[in-house]
């Protein structure tokens, strides 16, 4: 995030983009009905009628995957208008012109014919969301789950530069993290083309850095994303893999592709707190540790880092840092960490944006990186004054449709997402009994007129089949999804809706496009 939560509170505008935020970030849904309550406008954009649209002032129920095109749309309407803000283009941005050389194309019209979303209501927004003093964007995985997933971010961020939205308190572009330190896991190099702190391993004056630090000589190319090296298992270049926490049979789309990948290595060990359909096909399972048995510190979405204490021991005898210790000394890589504050230490010696934050700063309050030395506060606010780059860069996009579309054979859009009850694959909450039975099966939703057409009532069984797979769901009747569309939670082991979504990824991010598929619809009498 660019900004911090409590900011959004006392925006003027808040344009949410893809988040079923009262489901999957309850505390900061919050801010926006506060938002609200001070007499700020809410705009959701969401294909699906969640319970946050229904609270907005404005829900934008665009169609499935045109995400860029109704970006594009609602800065022709601002240029158009002169809502843009032209002082803070010229001394702050640059590609302005490429930029309003292709949205000039996206004329109401046409994105009304792309998009579903009428004329009016696209003039409105763009009118509230670019003349409101303070407009926050915050955006989930709505946005990110797609083979557009870079485009569409980076839309926003045009959108944002376009009308001087960020830098400031109460603006920006906000991503909301889907699991609670998942922020924390980029920042410390989960990902295949950073070391901590986002320092591209590309980079030969990173590289040796690290490589000092490390003693070992590291490899100088990009690593592989989760599905790539789904793929060279299945392909053979990859002999063995760990997996901590993480449950890729229900979670990776085409899961009967990932069981299938997990299943070809000569060696797999999964580290985990409960037995789950990845676990159940490891050649080893270790217990984790669960953050009650673990010391450390874990970064929320507003980079904001903030200290985890120990409650009880590890139950298994081994937190999860001495796990990896201990095989990775085993793999004649010795490590003699004595505690995770040494670990953290290391990690701020090397990471310039962390170089100012330490435990006993912690213990007092969590802080927001950059934090480049002891006396820094922290910067709950990004861009201020400067983009890190110098110039904001504006990006020129063209719309593409999503990677498979309905035909005749597959007449139905199907999109997944989150439930009230239950959070992602399930792990945890259903084996709550009362988080259970407020959900204790798969129910897809349908619309009306969809369930009229095929004689099917509420609570009946459909089978529904991809490309890739069929399984049966019970049927939720709802005007939640459009005619044509259907919604399919993902958190039911026994009928997991991974069994049917799309592979395909976006180019650049590596991110599979579970948020659109092209399905069939069956009763089952």
């Amino acid at each position: 995030m660019t900004n911090s939560f409590d900011e959004l509170a006392e925006a003027e505008c808040i344009f949410a983009i893809g988040s079923n935020t009262t489901i999957a970030h309850p505390i900061v849904s919050s801010r926006l009905f506060r938002c609200r309550k001070n007499g700020g406008t809410l705009i959701v954009v969401d294909p699906r009628k969640t319970e946050i649209s229904r609270s907005a002032d404005i829900h934008v129920q665009h169609r499935l995957g045109t995400d860029v095109a109704l970006i594009n749309g609602l800065m022709h309407i601002i240029h158009k208008n002169g809502w843009h803000n032209q002082e803070f283009i010229q001394e702050r941005t640059e590609g302005f012109e490429e930029l309003i050389a292709t949205v000039e194309a996206y004329t109401p019209d046409r994105v009304a014919e792309i998009t579903g979303v009428d004329t009016e209501t696209l003039a409105r927004v763009a009118k509230i969301y670019a003349q409101s003093q303070t407009s926050a964007i915050i955006y989930c995985l709505g946005i990110t789950q797609h083979t557009t997933a870079v485009d569409n971010v980076k839309s926003l961020a045009n959108l944002s530069m376009l009308c001087g939205q960020i830098g400031r308190p109460s603006t920006g572009v906000n991503p909301l993290r889907g699991q609670n330190n998942v922020q924390g896991a980029c920042d410390m190099g989960g990902l295949p083309n950073v070391y901590p702190g986002y320092q591209a391993v590309t980079v030969p004056e990173n590289r040796k850095k690290f490589e000092n630090a490390w003693g070992r000589e590291l490899p100088p190319n990009v690593g592989l994303t989760i599905m790539e090296m789904m793929g060279g298992c299945l392909d053979g270049k990859i002999k063995g893999m760990v997996i901590l926490g993480e449950n890729p049979v229900m979670s990776d789309p085409d899961s009967r592709h990932v069981k299938e990948a997990l299943l070809s290595t000569e060696f797999f060990m999964a580290i985990d707190i409960f037995p789950t359909p990845t676990t159940a096909v490891a050649h080893l399972v270790l217990p984790a540790a669960s953050f009650v048995e673990v010391d450390g510190t874990f970064t929320n979405s507003e980079r904001r880092v903030q200290r985890v204490r120990k409650v009880i021991d590890p139950m298994a005898g081994k937190t999860n840092w001495q796990i990896i210790q201990e095989l990775s000394t085993l793999l004649d890589y010795p490590m003699h960490y004595e505690s995770a504050e040494e670990i953290f230490n290391e990690m701020a010696s090397l990471t310039p944006s962390f170089a100012g934050i330490s435990y006993p700063r912690l213990n007092e309050k969590g802080i927001c990186w950059p934090c480049p030395n002891p006396d820094h506060p922290g910067s709950p606010i990004l861009h201020v004054g400067k983009f890190t780059r110098g110039r904001g860069l504006f990006h020129a996009i063209e719309f593409k449709p999503p990677a498979e579309a309905p035909d005749d054979e597959y007449p139905f859009w199907m999109t997944t997402g989150t439930e009230r009850a239950h959070y992602l694959t399930a792990t945890m909450t259903r084996r709550c009994i009362h988080l259970d039975r407020e959900m204790p099966e798969l129910a897809t939703d349908l619309n009306p007129a969809d369930a009229k057409k095929m004689n099917i009532r509420d609570g009946d069984t459909v089978r529904v089949t991809s490309r890739r797979g069929t399984l049966l769901s019970k049927v939720w009747v709802t005007d939640r999804v459009k005619p044509g569309v259907v919604f399919m939670p993902l958190h039911f082991e026994e009928a997991a809706a991974n069994l049917l979504t799309n592979p395909a990824m976006d180019p650049i991010s590596k991110t599979p496009e579970y948020k659109v598929c092209a399905v069939r619809v069956e009763k089952v009498d």
